[in-house]
């Protein structure tokens, strides 16, 4: 009788199960992190964390104490209001956008006819967030780097909802539900080769993980907005990270490749769903935290330029090869190879834009070597 009463109210049926990922975030946050840890750790031959807990699992559980107990601090001088609403502006918008993201066809909240729109939108709102902090802490040093962190999301927004736009346009659809119901046969990673790249780097910079990192790096303006921040609120723009990774993780395996479709077509069990989701979902959750233990930070003027010069005119000819193939109806193997050619065109010009920076290093004071970095 419950369970008819829940199934017969929308709205309660929605709050439901939105209580219920707002309770899966934190603990998924904690697995997260010592996944992270770990993994890192192996990448620079650590153990990682030990000591608390069989193998250190209960290390983000006493992470988690820590920063509920801890002093929470406010400057003197700060906005009140703005200064403790920054982090949910950041963190609400994010947790709201997973309200469109299916996992499985039955496992979600909602499904939206306009679902790609709507987490698109979501996902910028936490812009705000970023300089409402540097602002209502009344910190120059928050203030500047609320600036830049801003400039870059705005920034790097663009391509990324270019490279969405790209799906949208296959699937002539912004129903994420049927974006995946055509990827049965074969993913729009391999119609959109060139999108996907563009894609995952600029998710990265929407994440401000490395090489984008000049956000929340401590030698960068001593911490970016967040320097006046500690204990429960400093951990929610930490949620607000490790949430976002995770929407654009499954968004990612959604929109490119295939979702729970492919390789085994939508008539399988939901169990057999869920661990397809899983696969794809922790693939683009390690390649991410492989990045941040591989890549040397940009910066500040080498990210916006590779931003603007080179990362956004390939997403706009990303547009035009749809355009084309899809108004002239020319078979979709004619957007593989053009997207193909195009990629490659993308990774030789940041290579060339790498290795004419003009950055040195210079190990000893008899030789001077050439390295790598962007523009």
């Amino acid at each position: 009788m419950i369970l008819g009463m829940i199934v017969g109210n929308v709205w309660l049926d929605a709050l439901i199960r939105l209580g219920g990922v707002a309770l899966l975030v934190p603990l998924y946050m904690i697995i997260i992190t010592w996944t992270e840890r770990k993994v890192i750790g192996r990448l620079q031959m650590r153990l990682g964390p030990m000591r608390v807990g069989p193998y250190g699992t209960l290390q983000g559980l006493a992470d988690t104490i820590k920063l509920l107990t801890k002093e929470d601090l406010r400057p003197t001088t700060a906005d009140r209001w703005v200064f403790e609403l920054a982090p949910f502006a950041i963190v609400v918008p994010v947790i709201m956008a997973l309200v469109a993201l299916p996992f499985t066809a039955d496992i979600l909240i909602r499904n939206l006819t306009l679902g790609l729109f709507y987490i698109v939108a979501l996902q910028g709102v936490s812009i705000v967030g970023f300089v409402m902090a540097g602002w209502g802490s009344d910190n120059k040093y928050a203030l500047i780097g609320a600036a830049r962190a801003a400039a870059q999301l705005i920034s790097y927004e663009v391509p990324f909802i270019l490279s969405i736009l790209a799906v949208a346009m296959v699937a002539s659809s912004l129903d994420i539900g049927v974006i995946v119901g055509m990827q049965g046969d074969t993913p729009l990673i391999a119609y959109l080769p060139l999108a996907f790249v563009i894609f995952v780097i600029a998710g990265l910079a929407e994440l401000y993980r490395q090489p984008f990192d000049i956000p929340v790096a401590e030698s960068e303006v001593v911490g970016g907005p967040f320097v006046e921040y500690s204990g429960i609120r400093w951990s929610m723009f930490q949620l607000g990270e490790f949430v976002s990774m995770v929407l654009i993780s499954i968004l990612g395996s959604l929109i490119f490749l295939g979702g729970w479709q492919w390789p085994v077509g939508g008539d399988v069990p939901v169990v057999v769903q869920i661990a397809l989701m899983a696969v794809k979902t922790s693939a683009f959750i390690l390649f991410f935290i492989w990045m941040r233990a591989s890549l040397p930070r940009l910066r500040i003027d080498q990210m916006m330029a590779y931003c603007w010069q080179l990362l956004l005119p390939f997403a706009f000819l990303q547009i035009i090869i749809n355009g084309l193939v899809l108004a002239y109806d020319w078979p979709h193997w004619t957007m593989t190879i053009m997207s193909l050619v195009a990629l490659g065109a993308f990774v030789y010009v940041t290579n060339r834009a790498a290795r004419q920076s003009g950055v040195t290093y210079q190990p000893s004071a008899a030789s001077a070597q050439r390295v790598g970095s962007v523009l």
